[in-house]
C-alpha cells in the first residue's frame, strides 16, 4: 500500500467519524437546549453529548473498516484511538474517571495509523491468542502509548490559541481579519476551534470574528459540495457543522484553502463594519446551531443597536455565501485554478 493510499484512508475514516458523532448535537443541540428542563428532552441531550464524547472510539472503529480489518480488530482500534484522544482523563480529588468534550483529534488521527500499522505488522502471527493479546497490544498497548504522547500533541493546540491571542491584541479591523482566516483554517482540520476560543477566552469581536470563521468554511464546502454534485446529505452536514469531514480533501487538494482564505478576509471586514459580537461560550460554532448568531442578536438587543436582523443576514448570510459564490465561480471558470471535483466527498 502506498503512503497516499495509506494516508487516505485513515483522514477517511475520520472524516466519516465526525460526522456520525459530531451531527446529532450540531443541528438538534441548541434548538432543544431552551426545552432542558423536560426530563426527556434533557436525557436527550446528555445522550447526544456523549455520542459526541465517543467520536474518538468511532474514529478508530471506522479507519480500520477502511483498512479491511474484522469487526474485532477494528473495534480493538477503536478502543486504542478513544484511549489516546484522552477524553477520559482520572480527577484524583473526586477519585473518579470523567469525560469531557471530544479528546484531541491530532492525538487520535497519528495513534489511528499507529494501531493499523501494529495491527497490520500483528497480522494472524498470534493464532488463536489473537482474542487476548490483541486487545492487549492493540488497544491498551497503543492507548497507553498515545496518552503518553498526548500533553506534547496537545502542544500544537496551545501553540495555534496562543497565536490567535496574539491577533486579539491587534487593531480591530486586522483583529477581526486575522482571526477570521485562522478559524476558517482550524475548523476543517482536527483542531477543535470551541476548545481554543474557550481555552483563550475569545469575547466581543474576536468572538464574533472566531463564528464568522466556521461560517466563511461551510459557505465555501456547501457552494462546492453542491458544483460537485454531492449527495444532498453531504452538503447539508457541511452546512450543519461537519465541515472537519472534508478534511481529506484539502489534504489532498491544498488549494482550497485559496477561496476560504479569500471570503474570510471579505467576512473578517465585515465583522468590523457590522460590529458581530460574542462570548467565550458562542464563539467558534459558527452558524452550526445558530449559537453564534443568536448571541450576536442578544448583543445587539442589549446594546440597543439598530437594524439587528439586518446586521445578522448581511454578515452571516449575504457576505460569506455570496463571496463564496464568487470566488468559486472566479477560479473555476474565470482563472481556472481548480475544477469543482476538489469538492467531491469519496465515502
Amino acid at each position: 500500500m502506498s503512503k497516499k493510499l495509506f494516508i487516505k484512508k485513515v483522514l477517511d475514516g475520520l472524516a466519516l467519524a465526525i460526522v456520525v458523532a459530531l451531527i446529532p448535537n450540531a443541528v438538534l443541540g441548541a434548538i432543544l437546549k431552551p426545552y432542558a428542563a423536560n426530563a426527556y428532552i434533557k436525557l436527550f441531550i446528555d445522550s447526544m453529548v456523549i455520542m459526541q464524547g465517543l467520536c474518538a472510539a468511532l474514529v478508530g472503529l471506522l479507519v480500520g473498516l477502511q483498512f479491511g480489518f474484522n469487526p474485532m480488530k477494528s473495534t480493538i482500534i477503536g478502543a486504542a484511538t478513544f484511549i489516546s484522544s484522552g477524553v477520559i482523563s482520572f480527577n484524583a480529588q473526586a477519585g473518579m474517571y470523567k469525560m469531557a468534550g471530544i479528546g484531541d483529534l491530532i492525538n487520535v488521527t497519528l495513534f489511528a495509523a499507529v494501531a493499523v500499522l501494529v495491527t497490520m505488522y500483528l497480522d494472524n502471527k498470534l493464532g488463536s491468542l489473537t482474542i487476548i493479546f490483541q486487545p492487549i497490544i492493540v488497544g491498551a498497548g497503543v492507548g497507553f502509548l498515545g496518552l503518553l504522547a498526548l500533553p506534547y500533541v496537545a502542544q500544537i493546540t496551545k501553540s495555534i490559541g496562543d497565536l490567535i491571542l496574539y491577533f486579539t491584541n491587534l487593531q480591530p479591523l486586522m483583529m477581526s481579519i486575522l482571526i477570521t482566516i485562522s478559524f476558517a483554517i482550524i475548523i476543517i482540520s482536527p483542531i477543535s476551534t470551541v476548545a481554543i476560543a474557550y481555552a483563550i477566552g475569545l469575547t466581543g469581536l474576536s468572538s464574533g470574528a472566531a463564528n464568522m470563521g466556521v461560517t466563511v468554511t461551510a459557505a465555501v464546502l456547501v457552494v462546492g459540495s453542491i458544483a460537485a454534485k454531492n449527495k444532498s446529505g453531504i452538503t447539508l452536514a457541511a452546512l450543519f457543522g461537519a465541515m472537519k469531514m472534508f478534511f481529506p480533501n484539502i489534504v489532498e487538494n491544498p488549494i482550497m484553502y485559496l477561496p476560504i482564505i479569500v471570503t474570510s478576509i471579505a467576512s473578517g471586514i465585515t465583522v468590523r463594519v457590522v460590529g458581530i459580537l460574542g462570548n467565550k461560550a458562542s464563539a467558534g460554532f459558527g452558524i452550526v446551531g445558530l449559537v453564534g448568531p443568536i448571541e450576536a442578536y442578544n448583543q445587539f438587543v442589549s446594546m440597543g443597536t439598530s437594524l439587528a436582523l439586518v446586521r445578522l443576514v448581511i454578515a452571516y448570510l449575504i457576505v460569506p455565501f455570496g463571496v463564496a459564490i464568487i470566488t468559486h465561480f472566479l477560479f473555476t471558470k474565470v482563472f481556472k485554478l481548480y475544477s469543482s471535483d476538489i469538492y467531491k466527498f469519496e465515502n
